[in-house]
């Protein structure tokens, strides 16, 4: 059905007619949800207004409320299969502190638990509704931004209702009363608003039209009662107001969640199936709370009988005195002490009103009053271990039994609540995932922050993705059962201390066959993923264990011992034959030593003997050049003696040329001399090269640092012993 197929009117008629009938399946058990919110009230009317009771209803309620909500639930979403994948972790992460940050931020979520769940102890049928609001914030720049926010409505157990089924799968629509001021109803239907009538007025408001309050005043407290319907057949969602004929409003299903309606399964108390309405928990127990109430009635009234109430003799004024003035360590005077001690003394004057019966009454009232309060322990489940009282003589195995008879009573009441806080979350994440816009989901939940922000993007498209993110992502509720606080700490020493046994073992494993790394690493993983608390460091984990299992150069085969002794023949024979051909080269570059020795030697020779002989010819040049200047100087002189007829003789003059000559001579022999002990020097050198050249030497083969020969080399033999 459409928009435009929908006749107002109509429409408007037939579920003024569903509701009036729903109303009155339900009318038998609200009067009695009425009477028993009362009852935990402690409202009393008429005669029972100086009656004594015993709240049992309270106490109990006080005891089962923590028992089944001790802590504001957690979301909790994780992978559906926990396998390998990165992106669902990554989403997963991102749905979980989205959810996290609305429930600690706006708390109605926890509002809307507890306020189903007390209405489940009380009237039996508690329930919330989930909404979905678009809020503008504005940014840096100064733009609008719209912001999406989804709140928990509590609904008030008689605001819901929905269509007479024998189960909750048989409900085709549900629906929920909100109360509407004229303005608000304006600003949301529109102008048609203004006729619908104001039909729910809060207490007090005849009292404020009695004291002269102005008629404005009076009806702007007034509101009009409007029903939202969620019709499952057509995936439509009506508005219709009590005491208006035509509908306010219809849209087509505008949220397309996975159940069609934005309310999980109200929490139900006891049922069968043939009616979703429900037993109160308290009508189990009814008359025992009734008689416990008479019981301690009476308790009081025979606690108001247990007094000191007597008569005395009149005459005896002393006696009164002894009772009225209250005195201590003090004596009454007698007058006629005689008379008193004839008619027995203070036996004889006093009687006293006996209260032994009424004592024993009383204690018989209370001893009854405790069997009542077992009775009532046993038909409700409460044990002496969730009261928290016990017996000293009780042994520690006896109050095990008791505690587990106890969780097993109330084991499925909490699996109820906490499947109740989970299908919130569900409802939650679905809007989120659909509506929420990308940015919003990422900066909400910080995810750029962590490890697997790599896979932000991803893991939005696979949010955005339907029903792809059911098969991958689950969410659920923690546990809602008061919790120890070293739990925590110990859930995370379990996790610590069975990894680290597991690495110790495994570890040596890996290193002597590698091939079994990728199973170690998945058993690792595996029990990584099985410990809450070790879901902060499963991506490192996953970091670690993809080095690990990173594929490596294959390893060289193992060469078989064969081929490693013919390899080794091999190199022996090739270190041989490099050996052979050293030594061949050693010979050849010997003997090419040796020639080129001599040809040097040759070669200084006759640079010798050539330098020799000119030296020679020198000395002989500069001789017959000294002997013939000598000649002339002696000629001239001979002259110069005939003609002046000189002083010196002629023997004196030839002495002196032959000292010149002779001083000559000793120069080109001590020249001569210098050069044959330079050509002695040299030939001696030569020879010691030559000798070291001949001297005996042993060749060593040179190997590299994998064995292989890679040449030779010769050491000298100092003596013939060393060479042996």
């Amino acid at each position: 059905m459409t928009q435009e197929e929908i006749n107002p009117a109509d429409e408007g008629r037939r579920w003024a007619n569903e509701l009036k009938l729903a109303k009155k399946e339900d009318e038998k058990w609200a009067k009695r949800g009425k009477k028993i919110v009362r009852r935990y009230r402690d409202e009393r009317t008429g005669w029972a207004d100086n009656a004594k009771r015993y709240n049992i209803l309270w106490a109990n309620i006080q005891t089962m409320f923590p028992a089944l909500y001790g802590k504001t639930p957690r979301a909790q979403v994780e992978r559906r299969f926990k396998d390998q994948d990165p992106v669902g972790r990554c989403a997963s992460m991102i749905v979980e502190r989205a959810l996290q940050y609305e429930i600690d931020h706006y708390g109605t979520f926890d509002n809307a638990n507890k306020g189903a769940l007390l209405d489940r102890l009380l009237p039996g049928r508690g329930t919330a509704w989930v909404r979905f609001e678009v809020e503008e914030t504005e940014s840096i720049d100064g733009m609008a931004q719209p912001y999406g926010k989804t709140c928990e409505d509590y609904v008030f157990w008689e605001d819901f209702r929905c269509s007479p089924a024998r189960t909750w799968e048989e409900v085709t629509w549900v629906a929920r009363r909100v109360y509407m001021t004229r303005p608000d109803g304006i600003e949301r239907f529109g102008e048609d608003f203004k006729e619908v009538p104001l039909t729910h007025e809060p207490i007090g408001l005849d009292e404020m039209k009695s004291q002269g309050a102005s008629q404005s005043e009076v009806e702007s407290l007034k509101k009009a009662q409007v029903w939202e319907i969620w019709d499952k057949p057509s995936k439509m969602v009506y508005w219709v107001a009590e005491g208006w004929a035509n509908l306010l409003d219809a849209k087509p299903d505008p949220y397309k969640l996975d159940g069609f309606w934005p309310c999980p399964r109200p929490l139900y108390a006891t049922q069968t199936t043939d009616t979703l309405q429900p037993v109160p928990d308290f009508a189990q127990y009814q008359d025992q709370a009734e008689e416990l109430d008479k019981l301690t009635n009476r308790i009081h009234m025979l606690v108001e009988a247990v007094k000191v109430v007597g008569v005395y003799d009149a005459s005896q004024n002393g006696v009164q005195r002894m009772l009225s003035e209250g005195v201590n360590n003090t004596l009454i005077p007698v007058d006629t002490w005689a008379a008193f001690s004839e008619k027995g003394g203070l036996k004889g004057v006093v009687e006293f009103l006996p209260i032994d019966m009424v004592l024993t009454a009383l204690n018989e009232c209370y001893a009854a009053r405790e069997q009542v309060k077992q009775v009532i322990y046993e038909v409700t489940g409460l044990s002496d271990i969730i009261r928290g009282a016990s017996m000293a003589s009780e042994t520690a195995t006896a109050q095990q039994i008791k505690s587990q008879y106890a969780s097993l009573r109330i084991k499925r009441t909490q699996i109820e609540v906490a499947t109740f806080a989970s299908e919130l979350l569900r409802i939650k994440a679905q809007l989120m995932a659909d509506l929420y816009p990308p940015q919003q989901l990422i900066e909400q939940s910080g995810i750029m922050g962590t490890p697997d922000g790599q896979y932000a993007e991803q893991a939005i498209q696979l949010l955005k993705t339907e029903p792809l993110r059911n098969f991958r992502v689950e969410v659920a509720a923690d546990s809602l059962v008061e919790i120890d606080e070293l739990s925590e700490k110990q859930t995370r020493m379990e996790f610590l201390q069975a990894t680290g046994s597991f690495m110790q073992q495994a570890l040596p494993v890996v290193q002597q066959v590698p091939d079994l790394a990728p199973l170690v690493a998945e058993m690792l993983l595996f029990g990584v993923r099985s410990f809450k608390g070790g879901r902060p460091m499963e991506a490192a984990f996953d970091d670690a264990m993809a080095k690990l299992t990173a594929p490596k150069p294959p390893a060289q085969p193992q060469p078989d011992p064969e081929q490693i002794k013919a390899q080794a023949q091999m190199q022996v024979e090739q270190g041989r034959m490099q050996l052979e051909q050293a030594k061949l080269q050693g010979s050849a570059q010997m003997e090419q030593v040796k020639l080129q020795a001599q040809m040097q030697i040759e070669q200084f020779k006759a640079e010798q003997a050539q330098q020799i002989e000119m030296m020679r010819q020198q000395a002989e040049t500069e001789r017959a050049q000294m002997k013939a200047q000598i000649d002339a100087e002696t000629k001239l002189a001979i002259a110069q003696m005939t003609a002046s007829a000189a002083e010196k003789p002629t023997a004196q003059i030839s002495i002196d040329g032959k000292d010149q000559l002779d001083a000559v001579g000793e120069e080109v022999r001590a020249m001569a001399d210098t050069q044959t002990q330079a050509v002695a020097q040299a030939m001696q050198m030569l020879a010691e090269a030559v000798n070291r050249m001949n001297k005996p030497k042993q060749r060593l083969l040179q190997r590299g640092p994998d064995g292989r020969a890679m040449g030779v080399i010769e050491v000298e033999i100092e003596d013939a012993n060393e060479k042996d």
